[in-house]
């Protein structure tokens, strides 16, 4: 039971996460929102920053398997407690992804991450994403918590940038979750490991990296 509120707060954030990241993919394809790629960098920035806030607190507001992988990796999370947040992620993600096609029906797309570029450029650019949106996220964190006026902010303004730049190139997923929900819908997991190796290479070399040169304390 000392899990569950943890594991219902990952739910919460990454359903948030995907809904919104997708729905907003979807709203601009299907009734032409105009949102573009800094309109849809705008939403995926912001609902992170906002679940940050919200959840940070009660689970640290990963919303990320690779994210509670590379905590974990570093030290500053319970590897038994991963298989639970890797769980309730891809579970929320599910959810988001099957209540966006239920109310959006017959579409044939779901607000999928795909590679425009070749595969292992896609693969290399997910983990470069990953990589430094896992540096920022450790830097401002506290333990395995994103939380925090500064959290919020730096982590959001990332993903904003990261989405601005890559969104045309591979989706900017940089979170296998992010990627999992639209694929189980369209039940097409062709690419789904480009989503999953490059942000979990890339998180941990950010793990790597940040204790080299991380402050001393």
């Amino acid at each position: 039971m000392k899990h569950f509120k943890p594991a219902v707060a990952e739910l919460l954030g990454t359903f948030a996460l995907v809904f919104f990241s997708a729905g907003a993919v979807l709203s601009d394809q299907l009734f032409e929102a105009g949102l573009g790629s800094l309109g849809l960098a705008a939403v995926s920035g912001t609902v992170v920053s906002c679940m940050i806030y919200g959840l940070g607190e009660i689970s640290g507001a990963h919303i990320n398997p690779a994210v509670s992988f590379a905590f974990a990796l570093s030290g500053r999370f319970p590897w038994k407690k991963v298989p639970v947040y890797i769980i309730a992620q891809l579970l929320g993600s599910a959810m988001a992804s099957l209540s966006l096609s239920a109310l959006l029906t017959e579409t044939g797309i779901a607000g999928e991450t795909r590679p425009h570029t070749g595969l292992w450029s896609a693969f290399i650019l997910e983990a470069i994403f990953t990589f430094f949106l896992m540096l920022v996220i450790i830097a401002v964190s506290t333990g395995a918590k994103e939380k925090g006026i500064i959290a919020g902010m730096a982590i959001g303004l990332v993903v904003f940038i990261e989405v601005a730049m890559g969104g045309a190139l591979t989706g900017a997923s940089m979170n296998p979750a992010r990627s999992f929900g639209p694929d189980l819908v369209l039940m097409d997991f062709n690419y789904f490991y480009l989503y999953l190796l490059g942000p979990l290479v890339g998180a941990s070399l950010a793990v790597g990296a940040w204790k080299i040169i991380k402050p001393k304390p």
